[in-house]
């Protein structure tokens, strides 16, 4: 069970993942030695599961963010699709979903005729996917690595 302190921790660290142990400590008033340990036990415990740079995709030639919707023909075809699209870079996030569509993938791509590569050779490519249907985003309005949390009321 997390308590006010782990909630706290997590806050912080989602907000400014390179955060001295002294930083940390001072925000949480516990000394630097406690606020390390804190983390440590965090990350054993596989709450955080690791640390990494956020980066602009488009300032690094990735301008285009789609939605692809995809269709199986049968469950059987779960368990490989799901492995191949673990090995797409361009994958950024896979959902299972309930409804029309079986999943839902986050594509980040150069520009249309790299989506059209992903879509037509590796996606469609893979034994029984049935159907894919696209959303290009235009812009983003939001887009975080921050989850909501309790924090017992108080302010972090």
């Amino acid at each position: 069970m997390l308590d006010s302190i782990d909630y706290r921790v997590l806050y912080h660290l989602m907000r400014q993942g390179r955060m001295t142990w002294a930083d940390l400590a001072g925000v949480l008033s516990l000394s630097s030695p406690a606020a390390a340990d804190r983390v440590r036990r965090l990350e054993e415990r596989g709450v955080i599961t690791g640390y990494a740079a956020a980066i602009a995709p488009e300032l690094i030639g990735l301008d285009l963010l789609a939605f692809i919707f995809v269709t199986l023909e049968h469950p059987r075809h779960c368990e490989m699709f799901v492995e191949r699209i673990q090995a797409m870079e361009d994958v950024q996030e896979c959902h299972h979903l309930a409804g029309e569509d079986d999943y839902m993938l986050k594509v980040r791509c150069r520009h249309t005729r790299h989506l059209e590569q992903v879509i037509s050779h590796h996606i469609k490519g893979i034994p029984g996917v049935v159907r894919t249907r696209t959303a290009i985003a235009l812009s983003t309005i939001k887009e975080t690595t921050h989850l909501p949390l309790d924090l017992d009321g108080g302010t972090p």
